[in-house]
């Protein structure tokens, strides 16, 4: 699938912790990607770029991870009109929280898909981005199918231990 591009952006390089997990999903599914840092502080000019030539390089969505102020998601937002999945990345003083409630309070006309705080958001992120791709993909749709398959007979096979 390398004509389809997911990109995974981030607004430092601390950020990755979180935001492999995402490049996980994403190299397990097969899709094409790149990840890279995008600060909207540190290189605001970058990141406008970034945005605005995500149509004419292929992104079919960008998986933007932010922490602390969290301008990343909706800065790029602002600029295209590629989906952009935030992922909210915990910060040392509000745990993320912050990071939740500036992604997830855009104003309207603004869209940015916003998931939960830390690795399983940006997990959850890119499972969405695939399920965006695969309605336009049979092959992709149906490793999708095997995957959340495999997911739901794991959580059959846990057991736990008996009441006291």
């Amino acid at each position: 699938m390398t004509n389809i591009q997911i990109g995974v952006v981030m607004g430092s390089s601390s950020d990755w912790d979180t935001m492999q997990h995402a490049v996980q999903i994403l190299q397990q599914f097969g899709i094409a990607h790149e990840a890279r840092v995008v600060s909207a502080h540190r290189m605001p000019d970058d990141m406008f770029a970034y945005a605005e030539a995500a149509v004419g390089r292929g992104l079919r969505a960008i998986i933007a991870g932010a922490g602390g102020a969290a301008h990343l998601p909706g800065m790029l937002a602002a600029k295209t009109t590629v989906p952009i999945l935030g992922v909210p990345v915990a910060s040392k003083h509000l745990s993320g929280v912050d990071s939740l409630h500036s992604i997830v309070q855009m104003p309207k006309g603004i869209p940015v898909a916003t998931f939960a705080i830390g690795a399983a958001g940006a997990a959850n992120a890119a499972l969405f981005a695939v399920a965006m791709l695969a309605g336009d993909h049979p092959t992709l749709r149906k490793q999708l199918e095997a995957y959340r398959a495999h997911q739901t007979e794991v959580a059959r096979g846990m057991t736990v231990p008996p009441a006291l």
